[in-house]
């Protein structure tokens, strides 16, 4: 296979965004009750919940994804630019 794009800038790929708040919304879910479900701080579902993680880690959205019974593409989007 060719590659036929190359990156320059973040506007060239778009970026990742997360769901949550909508998610939680919807299922009238608080960030304190899944930080307790998903059995990790507060302060990492707030950046979940916020759209500003930086970098994701897949045991976080796993449990979050099982506690919600979701799947990550509902948590988490791809935003070309």
């Amino acid at each position: 296979m060719k590659i036929t794009k190359s990156v320059i800038a973040m506007n060239d790929y778009g970026a990742i965004k997360t769901n949550l708040k909508e998610v939680l919304d919807n299922k009238n879910i608080s960030r304190y009750e899944l930080s307790k479900a998903v059995n990790t701080r507060f302060e990492v579902i707030t950046k979940w919940y916020n759209n500003e993680v930086e970098k994701m880690d897949l045991d976080v959205l796993a449990r979050i994804c099982y506690v919600l019974d979701c799947e990550p593409s509902d948590i988490i989007k791809y935003e070309k630019r």
